[in-house]
């Protein structure tokens, strides 16, 4: 793991990332740190943010732009061992890499354009009635290091310098990532680029370190370190309000900015669903199994009227989901989950199951169901 510009082994558990296709164990093996080093690096954070936030708009835009610089030329390494990690397909991981860079060169624009602060002077009035109206001046400030917290399912651009990470550093805010253990390699990769670019834009080390720490213990500790004021986290519910209650309980309570699990409805409106049935259901089941049903805009629930048309649509998306081709699972918890939620619907009173793929031999992967 990377704490403020240097290069740390954890002292906790030893574990390593997973090849979901076959369940391999993947070198090297990484440590998870312990609730000291956590604490660290939220200190170190605490302590490189006054200079940080005071940093002019062009050297933290050109931090941000030097991170992009430094992401695209591990591009491809990074790629290859998400492949490894995760079992997304090389296409859409160099799709990642893109879309992380480009999202820090935005914020970095973004910096430059200015408006982001919201300075706005409101003139005195002293004579206005029935009250007079004070002299008021804001803008947006920074309000100190945030703990950021990788997701499973977007190794690159929801991760160590994702959209979180990248609002948070164009800010003014430090940032602890909490890393997904489910690409350890991958953060690390990204962790040394983001590294190297603090040291080169002159900023304090402290601006960004990345742990890997196990559970929801270490993240709760995380949360309620003092140095900490906000967090980003995208995840389960669970572990999603586990934070905020965290965050919550604190003697001043911080904001937590969370991405949690959903339930999407699709409502098929009846003209549609007269005119092109098939073409909705194909569409339906595409989403649905998408990167192998773990994006977050994954359809959960169908409404429609009964009658022919819904028939249709039924008809059509279970030959679809008998045609799709099951994906590996991202980790072996998200692949039970799968199961154990696809058996309890399956089981649940008036529930019937109109089609199910199956696994191919050697994969451990969930069929869509």
């Amino acid at each position: 793991m990377y704490i403020a510009g240097e290069a740390v082994h954890g002292d906790a558990e030893t574990f390593h990332g997973e090849n979901p296709a076959d369940g391999s164990l993947l070198e090297p093996a990484y440590q998870n740190a312990s609730g000291k080093l956590v604490a660290r690096a939220a200190e170190l954070a605490e302590e490189a943010f006054e200079t940080y936030r005071a940093a002019p708009v062009e050297q933290r835009a050109r931090f941000l732009e030097l991170a992009a610089d430094e992401i695209d030329a591990v591009g491809a390494a990074a790629a290859e061992r998400a492949h490894l990690e995760t079992g997304l397909p090389m296409a859409r991981l160099t799709g990642e890499v893109a879309r992380t860079t480009g999202q820090l060169r935005l914020f970095a624009t973004t910096l430059r354009e200015g408006s982001w602060n919201g300075a706005r002077i409101d003139r005195a009035i002293p004579d206005r009635k029935p009250v007079r109206r004070p002299d008021i001046r804001t803008r947006r400030v920074p309000l100190g290091p945030a703990a950021v917290f990788a997701a499973s399912n977007f190794p690159l651009a929801f991760s160590v310098a994702g959209g979180d990470t990248a609002s948070a550093l164009a800010a003014g805010c430090p940032v602890v990532v909490k890393a997904h253990e489910a690409h350890p390699g991958t953060s690390e990769i990204v962790a040394a680029a983001v590294t190297r670019a603090v040291a080169a834009a002159g900023l304090p080390a402290g601006v960004f370190s990345m742990v890997y720490a196990h559970g929801p213990t270490a993240g709760v500790e995380l949360v309620q370190h003092p140095s900490i004021t906000s967090v980003g986290f995208t995840g389960s519910r669970a572990v999603g309000l586990a934070l905020v209650a965290a965050a919550a309980a604190r003697p001043v309570p911080i904001p937590v900015y969370a991405e949690m699990s959903s339930v999407n409805p699709v409502f098929l409106l009846p003209g549609r669903l007269s005119a092109a049935a098939d073409d909705v259901a194909a569409g339906f089941v595409g989403s649905m199994t998408l990167g192998a049903g773990q994006f977050c805009t994954n359809p959960g629930i169908v409404i429609g009227i009964d009658g022919p048309d819904l028939d249709r649509f039924v008809a059509r998306a279970a030959e679809a989901v008998g045609e799709a081709v099951p994906a590996p699972m991202l980790t072996k918890r998200i692949a039970s989950s799968y199961r154990a939620g696809a058996e309890w619907l399956a089981e649940h009173p008036g529930t019937l199951v109109v089609a199910r793929a199956a696994a191919p031999a050697g994969r451990r992967g969930a069929p869509p169901s």
